[in-house]
């Protein structure tokens, strides 16, 4: 028996006039999605806990198995792991995004034109940052060059207690009520306003403009955290595991669970990815000798986040086919039976481009014996019809593993 997690983030969502009153999950031509919901136990899960904000740590975390109101220490945190960076205890991580803010003269007039600076290729982002590092890092005070628009800024000797704002939360919006505040809300929003007067001018950004492209003008910083400490998953759940994705948060999720994540090749963390690289990979370890693979996909959520419709069905249906699909054939072809969690991790709907806490369609389905409820297809109404339903996130992760369905 083999044991699959497919997540694809943020693909859940709410109807939308432009689709005739539907979502996406609605609209995509999805067979084998719609098989397993066909087929396995269908219902709706509330992945994010009460009281905490829709993030993808705490979602991820949650449909990973492990409860958020023991484990999170903060986002930034398990994207430094996966970046090799080294954390005392009492050190704090905070995401660094690199965004394209508007052109008012006042830092505090602008407004957020692109959390991600047009999805920056990897190789722009890391000249920026190295800037960065040369002219603005203290003793106390260090940058971390990530995947494209994501980076770390790690503070030693520090402790929690800024306020910061998820630069996708305020999409259009004027950057002023939103600058940190709290305990190093000057120091951070300082940075800030020195990284846009060097970044502007530099010819990175200048060639940018001139392609067309969007200027990566400004750090930005949210998700302050500290070091996290793991139980492995295999000591929890038994299962020699391993993570394929794209983004630093999934990656260091992984390797904080004790999971094994490998590099795949042309996975993007895009609106854009190469999908079928991350169905090659996974079933690949499946092969390997890995029992349970937990595949990440972040395109629905870029995409919702862009408030991209035609993406988001695209990515779906990519899913479907290039991911969900292989597995399943090439597993049915090996005759090894199977377990497969089908899920998002929360929403992003695109009727307001960022996350929210929502509960999430799911569906639990083995390969050699049929489950219920069932549902007619993977949606998010036909999921809340059967009555499933699932108040807590890591309780996916255990009925998956020990086939309670």
């Amino acid at each position: 028996m083999k044991w699959i997690v497919v997540l694809g983030d943020g693909m859940a969502d709410r109807p939308l006039a432009a689709l005739g009153g539907k979502t996406p999950l609605q609209a995509a031509n999805k067979p084998y999605m719609d098989f397993l919901a066909q087929h396995g136990a269908t219902g709706m899960a509330r992945t994010i806990p009460a009281g905490m904000p829709p993030g993808s740590d705490a979602a991820n975390m949650s449909v990973m198995g492990y409860p958020p109101a023991v484990y999170y220490t903060g986002r930034s945190p398990l994207e430094a792991v996966s970046l090799g960076v080294s954390m005392a205890a009492d050190d704090v991580a905070i995401r660094c995004n690199l965004v394209t803010l508007s052109d008012e003269e006042s830092y505090a007039d602008k407004t957020m034109l692109d959390y991600s600076a047009g999805e920056l290729e990897t190789e722009d982002a890391v000249a920026l940052i190295r800037f960065l590092q040369e002219n603005m890092e203290e003793a106390d005070l260090h940058l971390f060059p990530g995947i494209s628009y994501r980076h770390c800024l790690l503070l030693n000797h520090a402790q929690l207690g800024t306020l910061l704002t998820p630069p996708h939360d305020i999409s259009g919006r004027c950057i002023g009520s939103y600058l940190p505040k709290g305990r190093y809300g000057e120091r951070l929003e300082a940075f800030m306003r020195r990284s846009h007067a060097l970044l502007k001018e530099h010819p990175v950004n200048k060639a940018r403009v001139a392609a067309g492209k969007p200027p990566a003008n400004s750090c930005w910083f949210w998700g302050e955290g500290t070091r996290p400490a793991f139980k492995s998953f295999e000591e929890i759940y038994g299962k020699k595991a391993a993570v394929v994705c794209a983004v630093d948060l999934i990656k260091g999720l992984g390797l904080c669970a004790g999971m094994y994540a490998p590099h795949v090749p042309g996975a993007t963390g895009a609106k854009r990815t190469d999908f079928a690289a991350k169905g090659r990979a996974a079933l690949s370890l499946l092969r390997e000798g890995y029992e349970l693979v937990y595949i990440h996909i972040e395109a629905p959520d870029e995409s919702g986040h862009a408030g991209d419709i035609p993406c988001k069905i695209e990515a779906i249906e990519a899913i479907d086919r290039e991911v969900l699909g292989y597995i399943m054939d090439g597993l049915r072809a090996d005759k090894e039976p199977f377990a497969i969690l089908l899920t998002p991790d929360h929403p992003t709907p695109i009727e307001i481009r960022t996350h929210s806490a929502d509960p999430v369609p799911f569906v639990l389905y083995r390969s050699d014996k049929d489950a219920i409820p069932n549902a007619p297809h993977y949606t998010e109404a036909d999921a809340a019809a059967t009555g499933l339903y699932l108040e807590e996130g890591p309780m996916l992760m255990r009925k998956l593993v020990d086939l309670d369905f």
